[in-house]
Parts: structure tokens; sequence; C-alpha cells
């Protein structure tokens, strides 16, 4: 373990730095399993993890030098949907990934957890629940992209000097309490805007994967009010998917 505690605005209090683990997910689950205070503003991230994933049981890739890392959410029933959750962390994923990249323009969101540079995976969000708490993982490519079968991955070394992976952590918790702080005091509506204006553009063609169901294709169009993707179809009705994997067109091998 090499880090210390330090200070940030709001909530986000502590960022605690280990050189290995084997998933800053389950360290947090296990705290809050255990008992122990895991308050929120606090993220554990790690130089290595050996046992990350993703959604759906995928491995997920620890290139040295890239953010890994995770926090907890408390929810409570006045709080929005904590599936949406995943909104909040994808626009805190893109205002810190904004605020290092020269040109962001070819920056986009794809529901419902990926940051994507062009067509090219960057950055990826698991949330796991563990009572009443969300522990929300993110994963960033700054320094190397791992080399997938099923989709293109980029990494922001590739486009200039990577960012320093401590700094970066610093921008991202603050992005991320300011969005859940929004979240809890606006609401929904505010969110699914501002996530949709900066997502890929109504009509790209995608392909959904509902768990348990057949392969469906159609074009975004947009968020329902409750944050579900919302897929047209290629008989102009509209689908709400509140599950599955999602790909573009354009990204699939």
């Amino acid at each position: 373990m090499d880090g210390a505690g330090r200070g940030f605005l709001r909530r986000c209090d502590v960022i605690r730095f280990v050189t290995e683990t084997g998933s800053t997910n389950s360290d947090l689950a296990a705290q809050v399993r255990a008992g122990e205070v895991v308050a929120e503003g606090h993220w554990l991230v790690a130089d290595r993890q050996v046992a990350g994933r993703g959604r759906q049981g995928r491995s997920w890739f620890d290139g040295s030098g890239n953010f890994m890392g995770s926090t907890a959410v408390r929810i409570s029933p006045r709080d929005p949907a904590p599936a949406t959750l995943a909104l909040v962390a994808g626009v805190a994923a893109y205002e810190a990934v904004s605020a290092v990249l020269a040109e962001p323009g070819k920056l986009r969101l794809k529901w419902p957890n990926d940051l994507m540079l062009g067509d090219a995976k960057l950055a990826g969000i698991l949330l796991e629940r563990e009572g009443d708490r969300i522990i929300v993982g993110m994963g960033v490519n700054l320094a190397a992209a791992p080399d997938l079968p099923d989709r293109k991955t980029v990494a922001l070394a590739e486009l200039g000097p990577a960012p320093d992976r401590d700094m970066f952590a610093r921008t991202l918790a603050e992005a991320f309490d300011l969005e859940l702080e929004r979240w809890r005091t606006y609401g929904l509506e505010p969110l699914t805007r501002r996530w949709a204006s900066v997502a890929h553009p109504p009509g790209t063609r995608l392909t959904v994967q509902p768990p348990g169901e057949e392969r469906i294709e159609g074009a975004f169009a947009g968020l329902t009010p409750d944050g579900a993707l919302s897929l047209r179809l290629a008989d102009g009705s509209t689908r709400a998917i509140h599950a599955g994997d999602v790909m573009l067109a354009n990204e699939e091998s």
C-alpha cells in the first residue's frame, strides 16, 4: 500500500491507493459486509487488479498506468433508482476525460456503461449492490488498452502523453461527487438530458443483446424518463431496453 488520504471538496475526502489487489469493487463490498465504515467520497484505486471484472463476468484489463478504482454510494428511498447511478458515473467519466483530452469532440457515451472515443472503447463502469450500498467501479484506459476479439479499444496515450493517474483520480472523484449531488438534488430529468447530449447521435445504428433473448437491431432513440435505452425498431415502434449488451454497428467485428 503506497498512498495516503488526500482532500477534496464536499464529500470527496479520501483516495486510498494500493499497489495491488484482487478487485477494488470486491474490497469495498467486503468492507461493507464486515460492517466497516465506507464513507461516500472515499475511493479505492489500485495500480494493479489481479481479479478485476466487468459486466457479464468479463475480466477487467489492468494495464499499468490506467485508472482502476471504486467508490460506494449509500442509497435511500428518496434517491432515484440505483441503476441510474450508471448514468451518473458515465457523465462523471466523460467530464473527467474531457478535462485531459485536447480534442474531446469524438468522445461519446454508450448505454449503459461505456465511454467511447470514436468507435473504440475507452472506459467502462461496473455497478454492484451490497446491502444499502452501490459499489461503483470504473476503469479508464489512460496508458494502455486491451486487445479484445469482439470490439475496438483505445487508450489516451495513443493521442499524446498519458495523463497522470493520480491527478486523473482526483479529477474523476470531484466530477463524480458533483454529478451525485445533482442526481440527488434534481432527479433524473436533468441527468438524462445531459447524458443524451454527450451520447452518440439519435439514429445511430445499434445491436442489442438483451439477457436470454436473440439480438435486436435498431436505432438509438435517446433515453426513457427512467434512464433506459430507447431503441427504434425497423417497424417504427420503440422498445425500452433496461438491460443488455449494446454495440454500435461499426463497433462489431
